[in-house]
């Protein structure tokens, strides 16, 4: 069973069509991204004079938003029976508030252009449905692994831009180039990917809160709980930067653990098709856990530091296809995209807090803090995980 493609798949040949077109634009959109990811918490700290709790809340409010727009998106992807037309309208989101970062003066002025980058992750969940819909049960972790391999080369090669060009044309002018790749993302989209008519039909008619049984909700809380403890990599590089690494050398970590991801997203895929998606997931909070005791017993030793970089760049490649992978193998088909749109609300809902709460700690009790915090969040999430069973067949149905 796990070989044989799904009821109404479209042609293999239309799919890989549109895989590889969703790993360009991938590829493209994060290349934009990561552009100025490595310098966005130095950006804000200190070009904009914003302290760490503003940070926290920046970053918090970025993933909460990302959640709340996946959901719509994913629920009314499935509600119109449309995919296409949020995902490349996600991207000309993301095109269009790198724009507005050029022009911030103060760092309140961020927040409506943050708002416009994270609304367009609308993209997500319903390309996550098509990429799901396009595989097999025995390929599905490879192609969300691929997926997360192209976002991660895209990212290696736009923190090399951004250490490149930063002394050269100023962030500023950084953030405004970084526009361009996902606006040709939006394109790629808009006049490479069809929806066949099969697909729409098959598309069931909105999500509703019955709908998630009891295996789906433990996993959607074990991740919830893992979330709630997993603030942003901008913590990670204020950290680095006040253990000694200079304000210039930050990109170069961020390029460490991008480049890690990358190297990391295809093979963790491939291998949760062989051994199961739980075994990987556990590897991800282990490797997460060790990222923590490592900022936290390291004592600011840089050899240290960078080690732990490379292993969070691990974490990430382990945590993130699979995730979405066991998701939507433990829901039914029919409402994939509304599912997987939860999925990301609720991670993203827990994101704003976590960070917000990262950052106070930060600033009220010491930089350990919130790592030691995490830690524990991270045991209990692995504690709630057990509970889960896989589902290796094509759907929950």
């Amino acid at each position: 069973m796990t070989g044989q493609p799904e009821p109404n798949a479209p042609s293999e040949a239309g799919a890989k069509s549109t895989l590889r077109t969703f790993a360009a634009a991938s590829f493209l959109n994060d290349l934009g991204s990561d552009i100025i990811y490595p310098v966005w918490p130095i950006f804000v700290t200190t070009v904009l004079k914003a302290n760490m709790a503003a940070l926290g809340f920046l970053d918090g409010l970025g993933e909460a938003l990302v959640s709340l727009s996946q959901a719509f998106s994913g629920y009314y992807s499935d509600k119109i029976r449309r995919r296409k037309i949020f995902i490349w309208t996600g991207y000309l989101c993301g095109s269009l508030s790198r724009l507005g970062y050029a022009i911030a003066a103060v760092w309140p002025h961020l927040i409506p252009f943050r708002i416009l980058d994270r609304i367009g992750k609308i993209r997500s969940a319903p390309r996550d449905a098509m990429v799901a819909d396009l595989s097999t049960a025995g390929t599905r972790g490879r192609n969300f692994g691929l997926l997360r391999t192209m976002d991660n080369m895209g990212a290696v090669l736009g923190v090399i831009i951004s250490i490149v060009l930063l002394n050269l044309v100023g962030i500023r002018a950084l953030f405004a180039l970084a526009a361009i790749p996902s606006l040709a993302s939006a394109g790629l989209i808009f006049f490479r990917v069809k929806e066949s008519r099969d697909c729409r039909e098959k598309i069931f008619r909105g999500m509703r809160r019955r709908d998630l049984d009891r295996n789906l909700r433990r996993y959607f809380l074990a991740n919830a709980v893992f979330a709630l403890g997993a603030f942003s990599y901008s913590f990670l590089l204020i950290f680095a930067r006040e253990a000694g690494f200079k304000t210039g050398t930050l990109p170069v970590l961020y390029l460490v653990f991008t480049a890690a991801a990358m190297a990391f997203s295809l093979p963790f895929g491939k291998l949760s098709d062989r051994i199961g998606r739980k075994p990987v997931l556990y590897t991800a909070l282990g490797l997460w856990a060790l990222v923590c005791g490592g900022f936290v017993f390291g004592r600011g030793r840089l050899p240290v530091l960078i080690g732990m970089f490379v292993i969070y760049g691990m974490h990430k490649a382990a945590l993130e296809p699979v995730q979405r992978t066991i998701v939507s193998e433990i829901c039914p088909e029919r409402f994939r995209a509304s599912a997987l749109g939860a999925f990301q609300m609720i991670i993203g809902l827990c994101a704003l807090p976590a960070s917000i709460l990262a950052g106070i700690l930060w600033e009220q009790f010491g930089a350990a803090v919130p790592f030691a915090v995490s830690l524990i969040l991270t045991a209990a999430s692995a504690a709630v995980l057990a509970f889960v069973k896989e589902n290796r067949g094509t759907s929950a149905d």
